[in-house]
């Protein structure tokens, strides 16, 4: 039951049984709930008296376009910028919901809701929404409060959205809840998860990594829970699957939403069980593993277009961080870029290389659709035909015009034979897209049968997951 202590949950809602439920329930969960089915008189109470979190719903007219709903999210936002606000709304609306947390709304629940679930997300939102850098006000001295006491090393920046985020990693890294983090490709959700499980009681484990789009529906039950010798044509010895390989640690499920209904159904039953089968065993195994899964696409959106079970995905989010997209944090791009033209020049054995105030300007400017990972992609390229000590803004316009086959031409490769470039380019290749055939070849104007080719020629070995899963029948494709 609610106490003097306990928090207070504004609730705004004009249909009356929407308010009387939900009063009913944050009531019997220990929360102290006020009702308003105006949003005015909402924002009136909300002047005079401490609230900790606040339901919205989207509607509050005929119309049920949502934008009275955003406009009185903005408003609160607006006033209150620190309180948190979960909006409503129907699955039919979904797009409406990811436009509003967007803009700054900490989540958003379905109607009908399922009251546990609804709990779990108050709760988590009560606990992880909010964001407390200290009481500092400059952003670097609150990075390096964060960095005082947690391992953020790999992740660059200071703008406020990113800090809202290691925040955010800070006080769940330790706990085991399941953590879905949205965002845009190339925004870095690969580098939140080593952070997450880094800082976490895991951390003395090695993660496991699955690129869920790289794994076909057919060998999807043998490559998460293995199989035994004999199971089946080519089961020649006993595998351990990617869920015994993280037990005890962090498994990270990457492009999530490309997992297939039938896979979805099979995901969900170990999750819920904490137990799988591997193919072909008789013994049921148990499996204690965080699993933190990662995607660029709305699953909600997914699971409103029937794509995406519903079950599955609140399994999957209990806790949710989305990063900005690289044009949000634009204060960042200088220090990414000076943090990554280091790393470069190391790995490609140069001098260090210098950014002209032109070429960081020029950086700073840009649209950066592809992120961080375009943004490196850029230095790196400019980098090797460049071939000067300094780099200037005009070094990347001309970059940008020349032909990747023009590498072996720059000054910047002394000491490299041709050979020796071509096969580095293939190793960044594979490694950057986890040995996915079709993305490799893509990514350096081949085919997937002259990539082949040259994979032989360089003797670079292919991982098993990425010839036979990926690509069966590339060897007989002479595109």
């Amino acid at each position: 039951m609610p106490t003097s202590s306990s928090p207070h949950i504004l609730i705004i809602d004009d249909d009356s049984s929407v308010l009387v439920s939900l009063a009913l329930l944050l009531k019997q969960s220990g929360y102290i709930a006020h009702t308003f089915d105006d949003p005015e008189q909402a924002l009136e109470f909300l002047s005079t008296h401490k609230v900790d979190l606040v339901l919205q719903d989207m509607n509050f007219s005929l119309q049920t376009s949502g934008e009275e709903g955003l406009a009185l999210l903005a408003e609160i936002k607006k006033s209150y910028p620190q309180l948190p606000v979960l909006l409503m709304t129907a699955w039919g609306s979904i797009s409406l919901a990811v436009r509003g947390v967007k803009l700054g709304a900490a989540d958003f629940f379905t109607k009908p809701w399922v009251n546990v679930q609804l709990v779990q997300l108050v709760n988590a939102t009560l606990k992880f929404a909010s964001v407390d850098i200290g009481t500092n006000t400059d952003v670097g001295t609150a990075r390096q409060a964060l960095d005082g006491q947690y391992d953020f090393s790999e992740i660059v920046g200071e703008h406020p959205e990113l800090l809202k985020v290691l925040a955010t990693v800070a006080r769940v890294a330790k706990t085991n809840a399941s953590v879905l983090i949205l965002g845009e490709s190339g925004t870095g959700k690969e580098l939140i998860f080593d952070a997450l499980h880094r800082n976490s009681p895991r951390a003395d484990k090695e993660a496991v990594k699955v690129n869920m789009g790289a794994i076909t529906s057919s060998l999807f039950e043998s490559e998460m829970f293995g199989h035994v010798r004999g199971a089946f044509t080519d089961a020649k010895a006993d595998r351990k699957g990617h869920f015994a390989s993280a037990h005890q640690s962090s498994l990270f499920l990457d492009e999530i939403g490309e997992l297939s209904r039938s896979d979805q159904v099979k995901l969900l039953r170990v999750l819920q069980t904490q137990s799988y089968q591997a193919v072909g065993a008789s013994k049921t195994e148990q499996v204690n593993v965080r699993v933190i899964s990662a995607t660029n696409r709305e699953l909600a959106e997914l699971v409103a277009n029937g794509e995406f079970r519903e079950d599955l995905f609140y399994r999957l989010n209990l806790i949710t961080i989305r990063l900005p997209p690289l044009r949000e944090r634009r204060s960042d791009i200088a220090l990414l870029a000076k943090r990554f033209i280091v790393s470069l020049s190391a790995d490609y054995g140069m001098q260090a290389v210098q950014l002209a105030p032109s070429a960081i300007a020029w950086l700073s400017d840009g649209d950066w659709p592809g992120n961080i990972r375009q943004l490196r992609q850029t230095l790196e390229r400019t980098l090797l035909l460049a071939g000067k000590s300094v780099l200037e803004q005009q070094d990347f316009i001309l970059s940008e015009t020349q032909n990747p086959k023009d590498l072996q031409a720059s000054t910047s490769l002394a000491g490299l034979t041709l050979d020796e470039v071509e096969k580095h380019m293939i190793e960044r290749a594979m490694s950057q897209y986890q040995g996915n055939i079709t993305r490799v070849a893509k990514s350096l104007g081949l085919s997937r049968f002259a990539l082949y080719r040259r994979l032989e020629k360089h003797q670079i070995q292919v991982a098993e997951q990425g010839v036979d899963q990926l690509e069966p029948n590339a060897a007989q494709d002479k595109s």
